[in-house]
């Protein structure tokens, strides 16, 4: 039977909790393989894994377990090894880098922060920083609504000031979060979201850091800022021991 990977520790780890359950519907134990000086936490493989609420929670809690105790590398939902020999095998092949990954991580954790424009906020803001745009958007509003082209021209600019605030915006994220981590790294561009950074925190500097995040939104009314966290450093570790069976779940 293959074998699920959790995460990877130390060998001199604390033990986990007893009867502590994975993945899989009845969830299945999970175990330890020790390979030197590093263990991989781990549960044999359910039938059809997918990624499901109830798994992707499970993977979760795992982890939150194990990382309560002490620093876990921990691996995206669904990787999977062919058996336990294969994990253990990776383990001593990559040893030295797990033990540089396992110093470098110890007492901290990942906070994901995420932001987006609240569009008539960020509107009335261009708006009120450009005297030109004022001025165009008023002289529009005496000729009656302005021609088309005058329309267009308005739209164009004001589309402009906004993409340029974006920018301006995701660097004064990055510039006030930064000092407070010791490691940035950015995540997947996607519609919606004007910035989507990982930062690794410290555990001791966490407080700061979320204080800091909720000064963020309230000195930028136009801004929706979203922080998720502590998370297990995924974006600070590389792949585990084996490629995905399935899909990982972002």
């Amino acid at each position: 039977m293959s074998t699920y990977v959790y995460g990877v520790t130390a060998a001199s780890h604390p033990a986990l909790p007893e009867g502590l359950a994975g993945v899989g519907e009845p969830p299945l134990p999970v175990r330890v393989l020790r390979a030197g000086d590093l263990a991989a936490i781990v549960s044999d493989t359910p039938e059809n894994l997918r990624p499901k609420r109830r798994d992707l929670l499970a993977h979760q809690a795992v982890l939150g377990e194990t990382g309560a105790a002490g620093c876990v590398l921990p691996m995206r939902f669904g990787s999977v090894a062919p058996d336990d020999d294969a994990v253990t095998g990776v383990l001593t092949e990559r040893a030295e880098h797990y033990l540089e990954r396992l110093r470098a991580l110890e007492n901290k954790v990942e906070y994901n922060v995420k932001a987006s424009h609240v569009e008539e906020a960020v509107l009335h803001q261009v708006m009120a920083d450009s005297p030109e745009l004022r001025a165009l958007a008023e002289a529009n509003r005496q000729a009656g609504g302005g021609t088309y082209e005058q329309k267009l021209q308005l739209g164009e600019m004001v589309a402009a000031a906004v993409k340029a605030r974006e920018a301006e915006d995701a660097a004064e994220i990055h510039r006030l979060l930064e000092p407070l981590s010791t490691g940035v790294e950015p995540g997947p561009e996607s519609t919606g979201w004007l910035a989507n950074i990982s930062f690794l925190v410290d555990r001791d500097e966490a407080a700061r850091f979320l204080e800091t995040a909720e000064g963020l939104r309230a000195a930028h009314p136009h801004l929706e800022v979203r922080v998720n966290g502590p998370l297990p450093p995924y974006s600070f570790v590389e792949p585990g021991p084996a490629k995905p069976a399935v899909p990982a779940a972002e």
